[in-house]
């Protein structure tokens, strides 16, 4: 696998991330709950990048590109982020078809993982997975996320209900306070 970067989103992705998300908008759907079909126009997707910047300045959420040789082969997401208490945050991420089975997502999770409990001071990470889809629950056991539930037909997708299993990892200061 070649090495792989994480970059913070910004205004100068939004060509490359606006065909990217076009051109693997159906892989994706088949995972996860559409999009609504506004988002995909070139300003829609300016838009929500300027909302993703607004979203890191006020630290509610932290968006990444993933990539490969220069080029977007997914996305990492730290979203909801809870200071007061908790200090967690919920984290999400895609790769494209054609950069899947290659250690890229588990490789974007850990440099994720890293950032949040580093330099962002969290305690806490998140996740939630739809139950078959094994790939991404390997990748967050990889990582060290622990299975703590699940919420049985909590998600329609492609006319049919899914269970949901949710995930946690603890950063080092919240493992060493036990």
């Amino acid at each position: 696998m070649t090495d792989i970067v994480l970059a913070p989103l910004g205004h100068e992705d939004t060509e490359e991330l606006f065909e990217f998300e076009l051109r693997h908008r159906a892989y994706f759907e088949r995972w996860i709950n559409a999009r609504s079909p506004d988002f995909y126009h070139i300003d829609a997707v300016r838009q929500s990048i300027a909302d993703s910047l607004r979203n890191r300045e006020r630290d509610h959420a932290y968006n990444y590109l993933i990539k490969e040789a220069g080029c977007i082969v997914g996305r990492v997401n730290l979203t909801e982020v809870a200071r007061r208490y908790y200090n967690k945050a919920l984290l999400g991420y895609r790769v494209a078809e054609d950069a899947g089975g290659r250690g890229i997502a588990s490789r974007a999770v850990a440099l994720v993982l890293e950032e949040a409990f580093q330099q962002l001071g969290l305690w806490r990470i998140e996740a939630t997975v739809r139950d078959g889809n094994t790939g991404s629950a390997r990748v967050l056991r990889k990582n060290g996320f622990t299975e703590f539930g699940r919420s049985r037909q909590s998600m329609f997708l492609n006319d049919a209900w899914h269970d949901l299993l949710y995930f946690e990892c603890r950063g080092p200061v919240a493992s060493a306070a036990n």
